[in-house]
């Protein structure tokens, strides 16, 4: 079983991604986890990403299908991965198709946490408090949930139109939420 889960920065999508992979046996891919280790690395091409993601832009389409692909193709991760912070945009999504095909495998469920722009303020800034991340920033959390917003939409009417879309209000307390996506998944 793949999975995908939306939502924007703030939303709990790492937190809810770690509760599935815990309880459902799965592995969490995160992009940004994935982006922020380059970083961390020092790498050449964690410096490009830095520079990228502190402007409150999102790295390249194909610097994420590399990192993406070296998951996809290893047999460990095979129809167990949950995609937290990918795909972004449609041209992401299409791609994820196109690797999960070309490995024989394909997303069983789409998760969308919904939560409004105040929410999200709030949970940056205690997540800055808490992890000290470069990129929780209010600013930048206010930029960032307008350019998910405004660039996953056709990301989510993509899934929605493949029956793959659930829905889930990210406004509630992280056991309700933990209920309802087990819930869900376990109809799959």
């Amino acid at each position: 079983m793949n999975l995908i889960i939306f939502g924007p920065p703030g939303a709990g999508k790492g937190t809810q991604a770690d509760f599935i992979v815990n309880k459902f046996n799965l592995y969490k891919l995160s992009t940004g986890e994935v982006l922020r280790n380059e970083i961390k690395n020092k790498t050449e091409l964690g410096q490009k990403i830095s520079s990228i993601i502190n402007s409150g832009s999102f790295v390249s389409n194909d610097i994420v299908k590399e990192l993406v692909e070296l998951f996809i193709s290893n047999n460990k991760y095979k129809d167990r991965l949950i995609f937290d912070g990918y795909p972004r945009n449609l041209i992401q999504a299409k791609t994820l198709n196109e690797l999960l095909n070309k490995y024989d495998q394909k997303i069983d469920l789409v998760l969308k946490l919904s939560v409004s722009l105040e929410t999200v303020k709030k949970r940056i800034l205690e997540r800055q408090t808490l992890e000290k991340r470069a990129d929780d920033r209010e600013e930048i959390a206010i930029k960032r949930y307008k350019t998910y917003e405004k660039s996953t939409e056709p990301v989510i009417e993509f899934y929605k139109k493949l029956n793959l879309l659930k829905v889930i209000d990210g406004e509630r307390t992280i056991d309700q939420i933990n209920k309802e996506i087990s819930d869900i998944i376990g109809l799959i």
